[in-house]
């Protein structure tokens, strides 16, 4: 087999970190720690506008930027935000029409309570395959399917 050439090995390893950088932060949730945070359509703040945050809103970041970071929302959609207008606690969000949240991760347990779509309610982990412990802003705690909600 012939030797790679120097130049090309390292631009194979400088795509490789990173694409593995990229593959790390596009795993990464984080909740809107302000309300009424800006999303724009650039990492700077003469770029356009898109839309208006509210606290707790889930995002995932796509790219991680000195003071700015793309993120995903529920929806899909891609924007930059302040990275100061970010938290690490962790929410997410009802994505199906109505999410049942029920005491133990088991859909014969005790059905708690209901969770309409677009619904945010802070995620507490992920120990059940298949389920999430959230915690709705009211302070019931119980376990909703994970395919019900975008965040986890």
């Amino acid at each position: 087999m012939k030797k790679l050439s120097y130049s090309l090995r390292a631009v194979l390893m400088i795509a490789g970190l990173y694409f593995s950088n990229y593959a790390l932060a596009e795993m990464s949730y984080f909740s809107v720690a302000e309300n009424g945070a800006i999303m724009y359509d650039a990492p700077s703040l003469k770029a356009g506008k898109q839309y208006v945050v509210s606290l707790y809103y889930p995002v995932e970041m796509i790219v991680d930027v000195e003071n700015w970071a793309k993120v995903r929302d529920s929806n899909g959609v891609l924007a930059w935000i302040e990275k100061k207008a970010l938290s690490d606690k962790r929410y997410v969000v009802v994505t199906a029409p109505i999410a049942s949240v029920h005491q133990a991760p088991d859909t014969n347990s005790v059905l708690l309570f209901q969770a309409e779509q677009n619904v945010v309610m802070e995620w507490m982990d992920a120990d059940n395959p298949g389920w999430i412990k959230v915690r709705h802003l009211d302070g019931q705690t119980g376990y909703v399917k994970s395919i019900q909600v975008w965040g986890s």
